[in-house]
């Protein structure tokens, strides 16, 4: 499953206690695990903004193989085995990579030399 694929995946809550099938962003394929960006259909209150809407009806909609808006939560990035992959939907075009990009870049403060 390379970067930029749409998988579905068993997602852990952030307390550990159980997970949740939802799809999600692969961000990197290591050798047995992947770094992940999920989604979600509800809209986050409020949305941070470090969250990204994938709209219905727009072409980068069309190539991830959702079936509903969704938004990706770059803040809640995990790394975790391939045997939590499920399949794969579909995948990020273009214009979706170049927005995760800049939301991973915003998120990380990439462009602050004082963020360490």
């Amino acid at each position: 499953m390379p970067k930029g694929s749409i998988v579905l995946v068993h997602f852990p809550f952030t307390d550990l206690s159980s997970t949740k099938l939802r799809p999600a962003l692969v961000l990197h394929e290591g050798h047995l695990d992947v770094t992940i960006a999920p989604m979600t259909t509800q809209r986050p209150d409020p949305p941070l903004p470090s969250d990204l809407l994938i709209r219905k009806g727009t072409l980068s909609f069309k190539a991830t193989g959702l079936k509903e808006e969704s938004w990706l939560l770059i803040d809640k990035i995990a790394t975790l085995e391939k045997m939590f992959i499920e399949g794969i939907l579909g995948k990020a075009d273009d214009d979706l990579k170049r927005d995760v990009n800049a939301k991973l870049a915003e998120c990380l403060m990439f462009n602050d030399v004082s963020a360490i």
